[in-house]
């Protein structure tokens, strides 16, 4: 008899209590999986952020070295047509030569 009432307090112990073990660990998983959307939707804002500014610096530096190039070019360019006109001038001057 002192064995089927040790099993039954028990038993009715475990019943008790898993209720209570059920709902405690129902509403942290809750706030859980509302901070990690939270923590998702950052990290998401961030890395867009973090693409763009890539982006822009890409831009940046190929907008520059394009303007540098160009300027390089035109320089070369108007030098060498500067000395070709002075070269035909010269042998405009000397005819026989």
């Amino acid at each position: 008899m002192m064995k089927r009432q040790l099993s039954a307090l028990i038993l009715g112990a475990a019943l008790l209590s898993t209720p209570m073990l059920a709902l405690s660990q129902q509403t942290g998983t809750d706030s859980g999986a509302k901070q990690d959307m939270k923590n998702a939707g950052h990290e998401t804002s961030n890395a867009a952020k973090d693409a763009g500014n890539g982006t822009k610096q890409g831009t940046r530096k190929a907008y520059h070295s394009t303007k540098r190039g160009t300027k390089k070019a035109w320089h070369k360019t108007k030098s060498t047509t500067k000395g070709a006109v002075d070269g035909g001038k010269e042998g405009a001057k000397q005819p026989g030569l």
